[in-house]
């Protein structure tokens, strides 16, 4: 089984930083790719960023210039790095894998439990 823990939400005023974890578990043999989905009460989850194994990155419109997707392919983590955050950058936010293998496994994706991003004063 696959499992994808989240660390590194909180609250941070506007203007701050945060810096989000997710590592995931499991006999994984390869992941296709990881990311960052978000989403708040009576909204759709929105894409943040996502990061191919190869390194390739996207992001979502509302967060280019000020959040960084990176991962460590060896220990099966990505990181975000959020700055200039805003009060609209408040959400849960999701990790997410594609396409994970295992040794006796092949899951199309899996989800993360969430971690709370709150911006304010």
């Amino acid at each position: 089984q696959v499992q994808l823990v989240e660390s590194g939400g909180g609250l941070v005023e506007p203007g701050g930083s945060l810096r989000l974890s997710c590592a995931a578990s499991g006999s994984i043999t390869s992941i296709n790719a990881m990311g960052w989905y978000r989403q708040t009460p009576g909204k759709q989850r929105e894409m943040v960023a996502g990061i191919t194994s190869g390194g390739s990155t996207v992001y979502g419109d509302s967060v280019k210039g000020r959040f960084t997707i990176s991962g460590d392919n060896a220990k099966n983590t990505v990181f975000l790095q959020m700055n200039m955050l805003k009060p609209d950058d408040t959400a849960v936010y999701y990790c997410n894998a594609v396409r994970v293998v295992t040794s006796t496994s092949d899951y199309p994706e899996v989800w993360g439990q969430g971690t709370l991003v709150t911006v304010s004063s």
